[in-house]
């Protein structure tokens, strides 16, 4: 059990109004014995940890507590007061260690196991530092070829937990980054400054995302190593029976607590380190990547938002759109602008069928003078069907109106059935005489189109609607 003998009420002391004074007390405190401003030869005595424990409460602020029903804390006269209740408050519920020298009798008061577990992530919560979390990709790769080399599993288990850290790395950038953007927006909406936001971004991105991200999702990338580490996995694989066997072997006894009957704990770790590096390329990269799309489109919309609202000259086209809320006759322009672009069409290119080509080099023109090789017959042959073929599918809309005009006559009304079909060309005009409605050039009549909400058929379709061509006069 967790909750067990002295740790009974270990979260005790981060609760109340001076949790973010306990925090700081143990962050400082960590600090100063496991970081570089650490020094190993000595230990921390008692009236030290009180200093930097005082130092400590100065810095955070104390907290209005939320919690009517929790124990009333006691009023302190002074930081060393309130560092001694402190210090007592961390040891009592198990954070901190009272040891005692039998020799000089002097007490020490070193983290506990649990204790310094559970504080290096409030440690790094804030911390400024750059971690280098994108190694772990080579770690993995690294130990897997140290392992197919030397044979020590050692190294295949430093494998097995480095592909581990890849995956919720991956997970700990995607909810930074979804974080920022919210934090972003919370400052934006309370401040509404454009310098600010500015800059925030770009120290995001000179100090998280160059040192960082960049390297991950280039130099370092899953996609870059999974292929290796594919490649040091089937070489594992290919060893000899005996080697296996003893590899095995030596994994279950190392890791007893993995071990099931009729399972194989050596095939368990490279599968599930395959397993996690597809996972990494399939899914975690590309959230991850669309996760700093989002921030990235994000800050640029709010800087760009911003950026209009604090400019002085608002621009004619603002001007346009108040003086057009502020008409009564809006609904009316409107109304007439509707009508004069009902025969517009828009066409928009489908963004998954575009390609950015790279631009490609010249290739170099060889000028030198050939003898002309004559054209072969079945070549002509080709090229002849090809211009015929290319020529029988060509339709624009100059030939859908004098379809239109040969199947009117003399008259200005005709049904859908009635539609003359002489030869393809005109089983292909009638396929696009919807079309005509759309076609107005200046001068030519326009074209209304009525369903009549009935089906018809001929030779050539089994079904289509029904409907009624009218010419109208232009205006």
């Amino acid at each position: 059990m967790f909750f067990a003998d002295s740790y009974q009420h270990f979260f005790r002391p981060l609760t109340g109004k001076y949790r973010e004074q306990v925090v700081e007390c143990l962050r400082l405190l960590y600090e100063r014995l496991y970081t570089a401003k650490a020094d190993y030869g000595e230990s921390l005595a008692r009236e030290q940890i009180l200093e930097i424990f005082a130092e400590a409460l100065t810095r955070a602020p104390q907290l209005d507590s939320d919690d009517s029903s929790a124990e009333p804390e006691g009023r302190f006269r002074n930081l060393r007061e309130q560092a001694v209740w402190v210090l007592n408050s961390l040891v009592e519920f198990g954070w901190l260690e009272k040891q005692v020298d039998s020799a000089t009798l002097s007490a020490t008061y070193p983290f506990s196991r649990r204790g310094r577990l559970f504080t290096q992530p409030l440690v790094e919560v804030n911390s400024t530092r750059v971690r280098t979390r994108h190694r772990n990709t080579r770690n993995t790769l690294n130990a897997l070829e140290a392992f197919a080399s030397r044979g020590e599993v050692h190294d295949l288990i430093d494998a097995w937990e480095y592909s581990e850290r890849i995956v919720a790395d991956f997970t700990d950038m995607i909810a930074e980054l979804e974080e920022r953007k919210r934090e972003m927006v919370r400052e934006v909406e309370a401040q509404l400054l454009v310098q600010q936001a500015t800059d925030e971004f770009f120290s995001f991105m000179e100090s998280r995302f160059q040192p960082d991200l960049a390297i991950r999702l280039s130099a370092d990338s899953v996609e870059k190593h999974r292929d290796s580490i594919g490649r040091v996995i089937a070489r594992i694989r290919r060893k000899e029976k005996e080697l296996k066997a003893e590899w095995e072997k030596r994994l279950r006894q190392l890791l007893p607590e993995l071990v099931e009957e009729g399972r194989s704990l050596l095939w368990l770790m490279l599968d599930t380190i395959e397993d996690r590096m597809r996972r990494a390329c399939e899914v975690k990269l590309p959230a991850l990547r669309r996760a700093l799309q989002g921030f990235t489109k994000r800050a640029d919309i709010i800087i760009r938002q911003l950026s209009y609202l604090h400019n002085q000259s608002e621009g004619e086209f603002a001007d346009l759109c108040q003086r057009l809320g502020d008409s009564a006759e809006k609904s009316a322009l409107l109304q007439r602008l509707g009508d004069e672009l009902g025969g517009f069409q828009l066409r928009l290119f489908d963004p998954k069928q575009t390609q950015l080509w790279q631009r490609s080099r010249r290739q170099p023109v060889n000028t030198r003078v050939e003898e002309e090789a004559p054209l072969g017959e079945e070549n002509r042959r080709e090229i002849v069907l090809q211009q015929l073929l290319d020529q029988a599918f060509n339709f624009n809309s100059g030939h859908l109106r004098d379809y239109l005009q040969k199947a009117l006559g003399s008259g200005r009304r005709i049904n859908s059935r009635d539609l003359p079909l002489a030869d393809a060309r005109d089983l292909l005009a009638m396929s696009h005489m919807l079309e005509a409605a759309a076609v107005n050039q200046s001068g030519a009549a326009a074209v209304q189109v009525e369903f009549t909400g009935a089906m018809a058929s001929n030779d050539y379709f089994a079904q289509f609607d029904e409907y009624i061509l009218e010419l109208k006069e232009s205006d």
